[in-house]
């Protein structure tokens, strides 16, 4: 597998040259179908302020966040009139997969179904079952493995299979994708981006803090998200040339209780540390996300700016992957490593691509 980045840029022509992405060995055609559909698996939003406690209620149900945490959350999407930008990148996302898959002739219908708000997860499986999809291949919009990114969100899978019953279709997650060559390279290409926007007599000393939701510590030793999400920086990083010295991975959007540990550093402490130590210019990207939704738009767009401002820090915030092409065709290459039965899977950098069924003893629950 060949990947091109794009050439659609205003800033095209001050862009660093880029080193040639990895190749793989996925077949470019899909074999017969096995598979009714597509199910696309989102986080969820709120669309207006009056979902927004149902909606914080239900990411938080069994969780041990205080009350006033929550609050304080709820109080964010204040800023935004009570929407979630998540469920409209969903849609364009879909809208662009579509496209893509029908581009290539793979003849998948695309379903929507969210963990936490509507369109939930068991009224999709029930549509889904009603139009006599029996088994579907399902994206899950993470690309780290983690409790929350991944584990929940097949136990969600499966207690909506349970609510819906014996008609609910066989559900089979997609891979994780950290290291697949086409997310890297939409990565890649978002940071070049946002170092274009750099003045460029000042882009060769500026700084790029990635960032990611910062999870508990006892959760983190017991999966490989911070190595992966290291792998992936690691990759964006030398193809956007980046030396090691120049970056780093920080977190953000915190919601724990103060006295436990969480990864760290976060990335208010990240950028008082450079303003300490002079630096003038601070590309952010959040790698850990793959869309511009809430959690990104407060913690960097509203709160890391405003702090940048009082430092007198120049902050430039690099885009998520969202909908960008090259991502979109990540998904499809996914989808056809299923339907094709490859062996081969496609992955960039020092780490085999993940396997298509996590294993049993992978990212679970916080004790």
């Amino acid at each position: 597998m060949t990947v091109e980045l794009p050439a659609e840029s205003e800033h095209q022509a001050a862009r660093p040259p880029l080193p040639p992405l990895p190749k793989g060995g996925s077949k470019d055609e899909a074999a017969p179908r096995t598979y009714d559909a597509l199910l696309v698996v989102g986080f969820g939003g709120p669309e207006k302020m009056a979902d927004v406690l149902p909606f914080l209620e239900n990411v938080l149900a069994g969780k041990n966040v205080p009350r006033e945490r929550m609050l304080e959350v709820a109080a964010h999407y204040e800023h935004f009139d009570g929407k979630s930008p998540l469920n409209g990148q969903m849609r364009d996302l879909m809208a662009k997969l579509r496209d893509e898959l029908a581009a290539h002739s793979i003849d998948l219908p695309i379903y929507w179904g969210n963990r936490n708000w509507h369109p939930l997860l068991a009224d999709t499986l029930r549509e889904m079952a009603a139009h006599g999809v029996k088994r579907a291949l399902a994206y899950v919009a993470s690309a780290y493995s983690s409790y929350s990114g991944c584990r929940q969100y097949l136990q969600d899978i499966e207690r909506a299979r349970q609510v819906v019953g014996e008609t609910a279709p066989q559900i089979d997650k997609l891979r994780v994708f950290y290291n697949h060559p086409y997310f890297i390279a939409a990565s890649v290409v978002q940071l070049v981006e946002a170092q274009c926007l750099v003045p460029e007599d000042r882009r060769d000393a500026a700084y790029v803090a990635f960032t990611a939701h910062s999870i508990p510590q006892s959760m983190a030793t017991s999966c490989q998200y911070e190595s992966q999400l290291l792998d992936t920086c690691q990759q964006t990083a030398k193809a956007a040339r980046i030396p090691s010295e120049r970056w780093k991975l920080v977190y953000q959007s915190r919601s724990g209780r103060p006295e436990d540990p969480w990864l760290g550093p976060d990335i208010l402490d990240h950028l008082r540390d450079l303003s300490a130590r002079g630096v003038r210019d601070v590309i952010v990207m959040p790698i850990g996300f793959l869309s511009d939704h809430m959690e990104v738009l407060y913690d960097l767009d509203y709160e890391a700016r405003q702090l940048a401002d009082e430092l007198g820090l120049s902050m430039i915030r690099a885009a998520t992957v969202g909908s960008h092409r090259l991502f979109v065709s990540m998904i499809r290459w996914l989808i056809i490593e299923r339907l094709s039965g490859d062996a081969q899977r496609d992955a960039s950098g020092p780490s085999d691509a993940w396997p298509d069924v996590c294993p049993a003893d992978c990212c679970p629950p916080r004790k």
